[in-house]
């Protein structure tokens, strides 16, 4: 019908609704391309059936191709799939779940696989909550495309206030439009503000029965303690490097790409236990291996796409250190300066070596490196070194890392914490030098004494033997005119010891002066006349050393004439 005229019959000589749209489209993205065999002149016939589905869709990167869609395809995280199992089964679901776990450990992703677990209905539409989802049925297929109405996903890091908390909070009265829970997935969870948690703590405490919480975070320290009390927590842990390895084989395989073992070790020891790390690197590796035409990613290709290639420059560096090379040692230096590799980075290698080498050390096995030759060079390095020297190694770059952080010029600083550390280590070991002189002691061996004129150079005057009568001793005192102090020591002196390089004496308590310094004076006279014009001043050590012990009874004074003063 018209609609200036309903009595006037339909106009079906124009275009269709169909026919415009595919102009706009076409003059946008252009003509599409005619059919095999077919007049590029003639024009297409009407057709009213819907537009054929591109084929061609966009790459998607091994992280997402590869996200796991089932728990059996989780990797790495045994106990938390046990748990969930086990929790399924016995119908003890709990109403709020917290993964929590370093980047690309699979967060968000068993956030999903709970999703798909709580309402998978099975390829029949009659099944429950199983830790096995089919991913065949409408919940499973729309939870993995991320368009399930009734599994909503939240960026706490964009919504992050107490309005985003508070839609929340007046969605989950309603009931799930066709699923069997209402499931709220929040990533990052920590970037909530404080008034946002406050808001969600009692509904997080006391949700309805149809709606689950899945809380993501990477740093569950900011998270407030109330909230960690309303949930169950799960740390998923770093995948090891061998189970990566073997991970990574396995995408490769479904990629069709040849990879050497090597090469994906080495992968897998850079992700650092990450998974989308390992998988990002992966996808990189395969690009840079397909830009000759071999299509097979090699361990040396990875080491120079990663820049691992300076390993076996810093081993030499490690190597020059221990040598005691220092030439050679600063020409590596400015080499790997020259190369762009900062300061910092230099000396935080040597240390990341250092403690390699102590760990294989200690524990006698293999030591912690991808590749083959770099193996090799720290169990040398480990069977060469001792323990002693390791640690003192690491304490020395310890204290230049430091100096090298924080000097206004990082290589000048590197540079002479270096030139330090190869100092240090020409010098005898501390330990080593202990025992020796405990061995020593032990044995007795000391120095031969030369008395009377046995060994002594003809030259040599002959010394006799101090007398050891302190009377004696007053007489000579008092006959060289030193009346007072000869009085000192005959009234005021109790001799308690006399050696020939030590008097210990004991003087009245009504006395308060110290009579130590004139008894020496005079006893250095009246023992070394012939030396007393040649003698040389005394210094410090060569003082008397005396000190007063307190006792209840009186105060004894020791007074120690060194071989100086008194022979």
């Amino acid at each position: 019908m018209n609609d200036s005229d309903p009595d006037l019959p339909e106009d079906t000589t124009g275009p269709t609704a169909a026919e415009l749209e595919a102009v706009g489209q076409n003059a946008l993205f252009g003509e599409p391309a005619p059919a095999p065999g077919a007049d590029p002149a003639a024009r297409p016939a009407k057709s009213t059936a819907p537009p054929p589905v591109a084929t061609n869709q966009p790459y998607r990167v091994l992280a997402r191709k590869y996200r796991p869609q089932t728990f059996s395809e989780l990797i790495g995280q045994e106990a938390m799939v046990r748990t969930l199992a086990n929790a399924i089964a016995r119908d003890r679901l709990a109403h709020a779940f917290l993964m929590t776990g370093v980047r690309g450990v699979g967060k968000t992703s068993t956030a999903r696989l709970i999703a798909k677990a709580l309402n998978c209905v099975g390829p029949d539409g009659q099944g429950g909550p199983t830790i096995d989802p089919c991913g065949v049925c409408e919940a499973c297929v729309a939870i993995a495309e991320g368009r399930h109405i009734d599994v909503i996903e939240m960026d706490a890091a964009s919504n992050t206030g107490v309005d985003d908390v508070r839609e929340i909070i007046e969605q989950v009265r309603y009931a799930a439009v066709s699923a069997r829970y209402k499931i709220y997935i929040i990533d990052e969870v920590h970037m909530l503000s404080r008034n946002a948690f406050n808001a969600l703590l009692k509904t997080l405490e006391e949700p309805p029965p149809h709606v689950k919480f899945l809380f993501a975070t990477t740093e569950v320290d900011k998270l407030p303690v109330t909230v960690l009390s309303r949930t169950q927590r799960f740390d998923l842990r770093r995948i090891p490097a061998p189970m990566l390895a073997a991970h990574f084989a396995k995408v490769c395989g479904l990629e069709g790409v040849e990879a050497e073992d090597e090469g994906l070790r080495i992968i897998a020891a850079a992700a650092e236990g990450s998974v989308r790390d390992g998988l990002s690197i992966l996808d990189q590796a395969i690009a840079h291996a397909d830009l000759d035409g071999e299509g097979r990613v090699t361990a040396a290709r990875v080491r120079d796409m990663l820049g691992l290639a300076d390993k076996s420059a810093q081993r030499r560096l490690l190597g020059h250190l221990l040598e005691g090379d220092a030439k050679a040692l600063l020409a590596a230096v400015d080499e790997q300066y020259a190369l762009g590799v900062e300061p910092l980075a230099l000396i935080r290698a040597l240390m990341d070596l250092t403690h390699r080498i102590t760990l294989a050390q200690v524990s006698g096995g293999e030591p912690d490196a991808p590749a083959e030759e770099e193996r090799a060079a720290l169990a040398d390095f480990a069977a060469r070194m001792g323990a002693a020297e390791l640690h003192r190694l690491w304490q020395l770059l310890l204290k230049g890392h430091d100096e090298v952080r924080t000097a206004p010029d990082p290589l000048v600083s590197l540079q002479m914490a270096l030139l330090r550390i190869l100092h240090a280590g020409q010098m005898p070991d501390p330990g080593k030098l202990a025992k020796r002189i405990e061995e020593l002691a032990v044995s007795g061996a000391a120095p031969p004494v030369v008395s009377g004129l046995e060994g002594a150079t003809p030259s040599a005057p002959h010394v006799t033997a101090p007398t050891l009568d302190w009377a004696a001793l007053v007489s000579e005192v008092d006959r060289a005119g030193m009346l007072h102090v000869a009085e000192v020591m005959r009234s005021r002196v109790r001799v308690i010891e006399l050696a020939p390089e030590r008097v210990m004496f004991e003087q009245a308590d009504n006395f308060p002066d110290d009579p130590a310094p004139e008894i020496r004076d005079a006893l250095f006279k009246v023992t070394r006349p012939s030396m007393q014009k040649r003698a040389p001043p005394m210094n410090a050590s060569d003082q008397t050393r005396w000190s007063r012990p307190r006792s209840k009874h009186s105060p004894r004074l020791n007074c120690s004439v060194q071989k100086a003063t008194w022979r």
